[in-house]
């Protein structure tokens, strides 16, 4: 061979090695992490780890560094290496492939090796479970029993379990207010009846506060580091509390239902410890947004529980101020009336603005809400609205006020009893109560006897034969008439008139005033009609009746 055909030889050879490595680097490579993890999976299985990398070391040469030079890439030879390292590729390839398949046998034959454990049950299904758990707690019972710190828990519970019953009763021996009930003049008469009522339950609140101090004790002495048990029978005394509560204060059944399966399930999450998880949750769920602050299910939930306490605490606040402002006698009924019911608009718009404080909803966002009541106002609403703002003109322009006896345009009469923020209660002569529109007042005409004057004119008639010497009836009726003690004398004497000529008698008239209503007729016309029916016959004078002649023509 001449020195050009050799050159040529090595030229190719050094080519073709140096393909064949590039090709097996890159396989290498490629299956890095494979390798690795097929390391670990068949580590109990050294045929596959042999036959994984075995090949991959037979195929891995050297790569010599050679000079550049100048190919003929047209040359026979170099056209034949350049095929083989192309064969080689193709082997380098293949074997990518298998090792990928070994590597997943190995995988398989790992899993299948493995011992698939069956999962633990809590319920024992033979007898030997059964006495495995049997023997599990008797060791934990054991266990609890000879630990110094369960028995110190155990004894400080009892011993107080013991010592609150005789403690409540030294207290209530020692505490008037716990011993007997308020009389009924006494001073804060309400407060000390609640303190009164609270001693049924002195002994629970003694338990949960001994429970406490002895948990506190156990936890800060060193070889009796542990209150667990103290704090659950304390979480148990604290349900307990809750629950007397509730019983002894509410009455009504509703409410005390409410607070029984509302109350009680919070006490015991608190004692549980689930109670922050709870809050958490209802703290996260987001139901809607005013404005840029997001209304929760913890913000509904703080919206009836505060909506509830401050309503009921407004309805107490606003009977007892009413009452109050209604017994000043120093102002006139209808200055106490309007004083009453600008407290009563004051106290719930404080009510409200307290309410969604507590409950996290800014009233800046309470526009959209305002808006689309006003426009409930404008379509829906407006008679409530027209009624709302008739009865606080009727307040204001003193109309018509309590105590005022009104007759109505139907027709139907009676006192003003109650102005409400929608109606006007008339109570009638007979005790029925009429609930009257406030537009009615302001809209409709009507009778008010008692606006400017309580007093009352009123007439009684009655009818003397034509025979009667009238001109000594005033003298004789008068006087009769003015010993009613209902009877005025201011702004007019009582006086007789002389009506007309019946058709069988002289109709007469006694014309007198009254202070008050007359609720029909059993009080001052009946009271006047037996005085002129009991003066006429004691002085002889006939009351005629229709009399008819009978002839007979023949």
């Amino acid at each position: 061979m001449d020195r050009s055909g050799l050159d040529v030889t090595l030229i190719s050879i050094r080519i073709g090695v140096f393909m064949r490595a590039i090709f097996i680097t890159r396989a290498v490579l490629g299956l890095c992490v494979p390798l690795a993890f097929a390391q670990e999976l068949t580590a109990d299985a050294p045929e596959v780890q042999a036959e994984i990398t075995q090949p991959l070391a037979n195929e891995v040469t050297p790569v010599q560094e050679t000079p550049k030079e100048d190919v003929d890439w047209d040359n026979p030879q170099v056209q034949e290496a350049l095929k083989e390292v192309e064969t080689q590729r193709a082997e380098a390839e293949a074997a990518q492939i298998a090792l990928g398949k070994a590597v997943m046998d190995a995988k398989k034959i790992r899993a299948d090796q493995t011992p698939v454990q069956a999962k633990s049950s809590l319920i024992p299904k033979s007898a030997d479970e059964f006495k495995a758990l049997g023997s599990k707690i008797g060791s934990k019972l054991i266990g609890w029993f000879t630990s110094p710190k369960f028995l110190a828990q155990l004894g400080a519970i009892a011993a107080i379990w013991l010592l609150a019953p005789l403690g409540a009763k030294m207290i209530k021996a020692r505490v008037p207010l716990l011993r007997e009930a308020p009389a009924p003049d006494a001073k804060l008469r309400v407060l000390k009846h609640y303190g009164f009522r609270a001693s049924n339950f002195l002994s629970v609140i003694l338990l949960v506060a001994l429970l406490a101090i002895a948990a506190s004790v156990l936890k800060a002495i060193p070889a009796l580091g542990a209150d667990w048990l103290v704090k659950l029978a304390q979480g148990l005394a604290v349900v307990f509390l809750v629950f007397r509560v509730i019983k002894e204060f509410i009455k009504n059944p509703l409410i005390q239902k409410i607070a029984f399966w509302v109350v009680i399930p919070l006490s015991i999450l608190m004692v549980i410890g689930f109670f922050d998880e709870l809050i958490t949750f209802l703290e996260g769920a987001t139901l809607m947004k005013m404005g840029d602050t997001p209304i929760s299910a913890m913000t509904l939930v703080k919206l009836g529980i505060f909506g509830g306490l401050f309503f009921w605490l407004g309805g107490v606040s606003n009977s007892k101020g009413q009452n109050a402002i209604r017994s000043q006698e120093s102002l006139d009924i209808a200055t106490r009336e309007v004083v009453a019911k600008m407290f009563q608009i004051v106290l719930f718009i404080i009510l409200f603005v307290l309410i969604m404080s507590f409950a996290g909803i800014p009233l800046s966002g309470l526009v959209v809400i305002f808006s689309a009541v006003g426009l409930g106002l404008g379509f829906g609403l407006q008679p409530i609205a027209a009624n709302f703002i008739s009865g606080i003109i009727i307040l204001f322009d003193r109309t018509v006020k309590v105590g005022d006896y009104v007759v109505l345009p139907d027709g139907k009469e009676g006192f003003v009893e109650a102005i409400n923020m929608r109606s006007t209660t008339v109570e009638t002569t007979d005790g029925k109560d009429i609930m009257v529109p406030n537009t009615t007042f302001t809209e409709e005409s009507y009778e008010n006897w008692t606006h400017k004057d309580p007093r009352q004119r009123y007439e009684v008639h009655f009818s003397v034969a034509y025979d009667t010497d009238i001109d000594m009836l005033e003298d004789i009726l008068i006087p009769e008439v003015l010993k009613h003690h209902q009877v005025l004398k201011e702004p007019e004497m009582p006086d007789l008139e002389f009506r007309e000529f019946g058709e069988n008698g002289i109709k007469m008239a006694i014309e007198f005033w009254c202070h008050g209503i007359d609720d029909g007729p059993n009080k001052f016309t009946s009271d006047l009609n037996f005085i002129v029916w009991r003066t006429l016959k004691a002085n002889g004078i006939k009351i005629p009746f229709p009399q008819r002649e009978v002839r007979n023509l023949n």
